[in-house]
């Protein structure tokens, strides 16, 4: 069979091809010695606990899968699809270590063509080494509980005057025109203007009190939850006749939502569920109506359809009145004050995770009162202070294109990087205990 033939019989039986060169190379006894060094080659790029912590949950993947064979469990069924991320992710980093051993014991060969080719294969499977070790790293980190519900955005003006409500605006904005590019479900809850402000030059913003957008598909607030924080903006302003650069900043809540439909929800996320950190008490909720102000037409200030609900317990207040209908400005604020109030609840609760997370993450931890990011409109730049990504195309970033999600990308892989040194942290600190508890016990 020649090599054309071989190579067609390959394809359509689904083997590689394999010159007969390398074969006959492959094909030779390779001594003991050599193979031990081979192997000794291959760098180990994932720390030890993630590579241990990997492997365990492999062996229950595959117990588990075992057990399924034999009898069908809807409980077992969903903890093996959550494992099986990492079992998938562990057999394709170490079938890439195995493809690197063998490329190793290649480099050794007397035949100058075949070292030339695992040369050349090395380097990319290196490569693919690296990115599956990443992968890997990731497929361990604990998901965001969050992550696939949909999410409120809310955009409130923070220092900076009347240009800060402006540019609050722009963002608003923003976030809407990335979503009817992604496609995107949204529903505008909240959109309130300040009283006495006009819109500003060529870009025709408004100037923003607050607004909070609902982005109502499934995984959103996965998409956004990187979003959070304080948006800087260098411009100089409209108004402005000297042509000096002002400085002003946004304030960004991305907060999870709920489903339309309640029954989707996992049940520490139902807002019926007394033990959900979602559940709020009608009786600790003080409900006002008020009258609407503010542009809008006949019905502002004749009917009482503005609702302020206040949670006595935490302070936390929502007022709604966008809508004419008392009844949906009573619902829509019902929603994000659960969303509020379970965001609140989740931080506190996660205060001990943190504490242990903030001595590996102190020097990458952003909080609500930092920057995340940067709009320069005389340098034509938008910079993310935690990934470090600069961009020169702000245009397209205002009005949520291509360069938006480049941003938005590295920050999702600067949470990641974060997640696994937390996980890291988390990994060697219970070593650590075990190791001292073994101590003891010894004595």
């Amino acid at each position: 069979m020649n090599k054309i033939k071989w190579h067609e019989w390959s394809t359509m039986s689904g083997v590689p091809w394999v010159c007969r060169r390398c074969i006959r190379a492959l094909a030779q006894p390779l001594n003991r010695q050599f193979i031990r060094l081979a192997s000794s080659d291959v760098r180990l790029n994932l720390p030890l606990v993630l590579l241990q912590r990997a492997r365990n949950i492999t062996v229950e993947h595959d117990k588990l899968a075992t057990e399924l064979e034999k009898d069908f469990d809807s409980k077992l069924a969903k903890r093996l699809g959550e494992l099986s991320r990492v079992a998938t992710a562990l057999k394709e980093w170490e079938a890439a270590r195995s493809s690197i051993q063998e490329l190793n014991a290649m480099l050794h060969s007397q035949d100058a063509e075949l070292r030339q080719l695992a040369k050349d294969e090395l380097s990319v499977t290196n490569e693919n080494f690296d990115t599956l070790a990443t992968t890997l790293s990731a497929s361990l980190t604990p998901r965001d509980p969050f992550a696939d519900m949909p999410c409120l955005i809310e955009v409130r003006p923070g220092p900076g005057g009347m240009e800060g409500r402006y540019f609050a605006d722009a963002v608003f904005r923003m976030y809407r025109q990335y979503c009817a590019r992604m496609g995107l479900r949204v529903n505008i809850l909240k959109y309130e203007l300040a009283d006495g402000g006009e819109s500003s030059g060529g870009a025709s913003e408004a100037p923003l009190q607050e607004a909070v957008l609902e982005v109502m598909d499934t995984g959103a607030y996965d998409v956004f939850r990187g979003e959070a924080g304080i948006h800087r903006v260098q411009r100089v302003p409209s108004t402005e006749r000297s042509g000096r650069t002002h400085t002003s900043a946004v304030a960004v809540w991305v907060l999870p939502s709920f489903p339309e439909n309640e029954n989707n929800m996992p049940n520490e996320q139902s807002f019926n569920d007394p033990n959900s950190i979602f559940y709020v008490d009608p009786k600790e909720v003080r409900e006002e109506k008020m009258r609407s102000s503010g542009a809008g037409g006949q019905h502002v200030n004749k009917t009482e359809s503005a609702i302020r609900l206040t949670h006595e317990p935490t302070g936390i207040t929502v007022s709604m009145q966008d809508s004419r209908s008392q009844h949906r400005n009573r619902a829509d604020a019902w929603s994000v004050l659960r969303s509020r109030i379970g965001q609140r609840r989740r931080e506190e609760r996660d205060e001990e995770v943190q504490a242990l997370r903030n001595s590996v993450l102190s020097k990458d931890k952003v909080t609500r009162g930092d920057k995340i990011r940067t709009y320069n409109y005389s340098q034509d730049r938008c910079s993310d202070h935690r990934s470090g990504l600069d961009v020169h195309n702000l245009p397209d970033v205002l009005i949520g294109g291509e360069t938006l999600s480049r941003i938005m990308e590295s920050t999702k892989e600067w949470l990641t990087k974060r997640d696994i040194e937390g996980l890291i942290a988390e990994e060697e600190a219970t070593a650590a205990a075990a190791e001292k508890q073994a101590k003891k016990a010894k004595r």
